[in-house]
């Protein structure tokens, strides 16, 4: 496992494309919409908070994404398309540890992208550091887990790399507007927020946003990201074909 964990990192880290993507783009967006003045004044329908505010968690949520259902399908259903997954049964290193491997990386490149937000939005516009500090890793930890396994669904359902890419696109336009990067969650109309915070990443934005204002997030909102993270799991075990 640690070899196959080695290979990869250094594969992992020849991507300058993904790791832009995963690492830096999200800090980037950031930065660029805190050049917008209003984004940077306190509004009282806001609970007095600001749009920047709101857009760290938002920022990070981006990150998963990308890692996600970006990154990491198209590789995983690579390595099936070429016939790498079946050629490992000959040895003594399962397709499993590639796969977990995969998921691993992706997932540590997402927290570190987390970190990355977290330190620019408190540097850069004086954003607080999440109130609530285990609430918000626990949110955060959730929200991965649910990217992961979104990813790994999609892999599951896509039999070539151009499959995985589009499944991949579509869903990243819908988990990008769920997590509020377009319309902050808290700040769209009625009955559109209640469908959207039904949504696993709709859910951890309101998770990680009530967290970042020092409450611990709704037991509701932790609860349907692990629903859905326990649904999209056995979903991609069921349905994941080595070969």
């Amino acid at each position: 496992m640690k070899a196959v964990l080695t290979a990869e990192t250094r594969l992992f880290l020849r991507e300058p494309g993904s790791l832009f993507w995963i690492l830096a783009f999200p800090s980037v967006l950031l930065v660029i919409l805190g050049f917008v003045p209003a984004f940077r004044e306190a509004q009282e329908d806001l609970g007095g908070r600001r749009v920047i505010d709101l857009y760290v968690p938002i920022s990070i949520l981006l990150a998963l994404i990308m890692a996600g259902l970006q990154a990491m399908p198209p590789v995983l259903t690579a390595y099936r398309e070429r016939g790498i997954l079946r050629r490992m049964f000959t040895t003594p290193v399962r397709p499993s540890a590639l796969l977990t491997a995969q998921i691993a990386l992706h997932g540590a490149a997402a927290l570190g992208s987390a970190i990355l937000v977290t330190a620019v939005g408190r540097l850069a516009y004086g954003v607080g550091l999440p109130g609530q500090p285990a609430g918000y890793l626990l949110a955060l930890l959730l929200a991965i887990a649910a990217v992961l396994t979104l990813g790994a669904t999609i892999c599951a359902l896509s039999r070539t790399t151009k499959a995985a890419t589009a499944v991949g696109s579509v869903a990243y336009l819908v988990m990008m507007f769920t997590s509020g990067l377009w319309l902050p969650v808290r700040a769209m109309p009625g009955t559109l927020r209640r469908i959207v915070e039904a949504t696993p990443f709709g859910a951890a934005s309101q998770a990680l946003d009530q967290a970042a204002s020092g409450q611990w997030p709704s037991w509701v909102y932790l609860g349907i990201v692990a629903l859905w993270t326990a649904v999209l799991g056995f979903t991609a075990s069921r349905l994941f074909r080595w070969q």
